[in-house]
């Protein structure tokens, strides 16, 4: 298990930082000006809520019903394949059906294109969904790996084809460029959905699994368990995306502006992502050793200093990101620099979001998940209402107080009914010093980015940072301190 949890958690945080490492070519070569990336950033958005809804909840679903007693798994996964790619079909010729007022209504009359190749995309990622599942039940975490690298290859290498290698060499295969060379975000979706089909072409082996029957019992039985999921899917992935699609029905000024000021944010908070990156790492050790650390015992210290060094380092990452902010700003087109402002209130509300997933272990505990539905749901009336009051007049701002508000919200909740019904002492003096100590540093670096050159920020920055893990080191991480966590886990 430790080694297909390592696998599994690996190639999720490479899929992840490859798809970021996208991020400077795509705003290099379109201009924020253009509009182009406000596109991707909106239409990305509605195809990560549509693989919620088509998925819905049925990987989960998958795995708890083929190893459930009494269920034959040969028959739970062809009903599952069948329901899934039934419903995947279904959306397609829908959308194919109603493409042009589909189009109208968000936005892309022009170009009903994109939203026909981008709701296939939806659909075959989401029919893959149950294989790739497969194989993660038969513990085949080489080729699940495997698969998803290809897709990820084919996206890298076909974007740096379309948007720097055929143009530098003034290559036109197919016509995809006009007399001039210019560029069409169409070519990024279909690069996408190739990546999709061809993963899908190496699962044919697992797709031999619609040689068995569909079963109507076991897809009620199914569908039964699987519609609260899909509640809180939605409900989650609202709180994620909900900012990026309303935004061009919002905004004060024409559509061409609202995707110009769309792009800035989608490409400024890719920088504040990184926080992601360490809430994913961080889950992935978490999960397995309060697991199989504590599944005999009750033991709520271990939750308590999970907690408490998670925001530790979150904390010094936070740091480490503003104080570096004059370098990884070149992950960025020059064009989208003004949004960078944004940064530090997307990273606080990142790390607020992962310590709300921290704190939704008592509910897990107890069996009482709808709990988590309840603080996602309010999260999500919240950062909706903010976006509806606020992005008329303060554009992209609104969505990251948005996104602030949202999770502070439902980490207060989700910790005040927490202490209610599985009381956990978490250490919030240290908490607090700590997350003092952060924000006092934050100001000095940013009064140190703003007044001083470069180089001289740079080096006060990295000064201000040691500090900081110098009173870790000092609080926490001393030997002694050190010595005594590893007897007591040996024990």
């Amino acid at each position: 298990m430790a080694k297909d949890t390592a696998i599994y958690g690996l190639s999720s945080i490479v899929a992840r930082f490859v798809g970021y490492l996208l991020v400077p070519i795509e705003t290099a070569k379109f201009n924020a000006s253009g509009g182009q990336f406000g596109i991707i950033t909106n239409l990305y958005a509605y195809v990560a809520l549509l693989l919620v809804v088509l998925t819905y909840g049925m990987e989960t679903t998958f795995f708890r019903f083929m190893n459930r007693p009494g269920e034959q798994p040969d028959k739970v996964y062809a009903t599952a394949l069948r329901t899934v790619s039934g419903t995947s079909v279904l959306f397609i010729g829908l959308i194919a059906l109603f493409l042009r007022p589909v189009s109208n209504v968000i936005g892309y009359q022009d170009h009903p294109e994109f939203i026909m190749i981008m709701a296939a995309c939806v659909a075959v990622d989401a029919f893959i969904n149950i294989p790739m599942a497969y194989l993660r039940y038969a513990h085949r975490p080489i080729k699940f790996v495997a698969l998803r690298m290809i897709s990820i290859v084919v996206n890298i290498v076909g974007v740096l084809l379309y948007l720097v290698i055929l143009p530098h060499f003034r290559l036109n295969p197919f016509g995809i460029y006009d007399e001039n060379f210019s560029l069409n975000v169409v070519w990024v979706f279909w690069i996408e959905l190739a990546g999709s089909l061809i993963t899908l072409f190496f699962l044919g082996k697992e797709l031999r699994g619609f040689r068995n029957p569909f079963d109507k019992a076991t897809c009620k039985r199914m569908l039964k368990y699987t519609w609260p999921l899909l509640v809180m899917g939605l409900v989650g992935q609202l709180n994620q995306t909900v900012s990026q699609i309303i935004f061009p029905w919002l905004y004060d000024g024409t559509a061409h502006e609202a995707r110009t000021q769309l792009g800035i944010y989608g490409a400024c908070i890719k920088i504040a992502m990184i926080m992601v990156f360490i809430t994913q790492a961080f889950r992935y050790a978490y999960e397995p050793f309060v697991f199989g650390k504590t599944k005999d015992q009750d033991n709520k210290e271990t939750y308590a200093k999970a907690m408490k060094f998670y925001i530790i380092f979150t904390l010094l990452a936070f740091l480490c990101v503003m104080g570096y902010m004059d370098i990884l700003r070149y992950l960025l087109g020059k064009s989208y620099w003004e949004g960078l402002q944004i940064i530090p209130i997307v990273m606080a509300a990142e790390i607020m979001f992962g310590i709300f997933f921290n704190l939704s272990f008592w509910y897990k505990l107890i069996d009482k998940t709808i709990w988590g539905a309840y603080f996602s749901g309010i999260g999500a009336v919240i950062l909706i209402g903010v976006d509806l009051l606020l992005i008329p007049r303060f554009s992209y701002w609104a969505c990251a107080w948005a996104g602030f508000a949202s999770y502070a919200v439902s980490m207060v909740l989700s910790y005040a009914f927490g202490q209610k019904y599985y009381p956990i002492r978490y250490p919030l003096k240290d908490i607090a010093v700590y997350t003092l100590i952060a924000a006092l540093l934050f100001v000095f670096i940013s009064v140190s980015n703003a007044r001083l050159p470069m180089v001289a920020a740079l080096g006060a920055n990295t000064l201000l940072i040691i500090c900081f893990a110098l009173v870790i080191v000092k609080r926490d991480l001393s030997p002694s301190t050190l010595a005594k966590i590893k007897d007591k886990f040996k024990k």
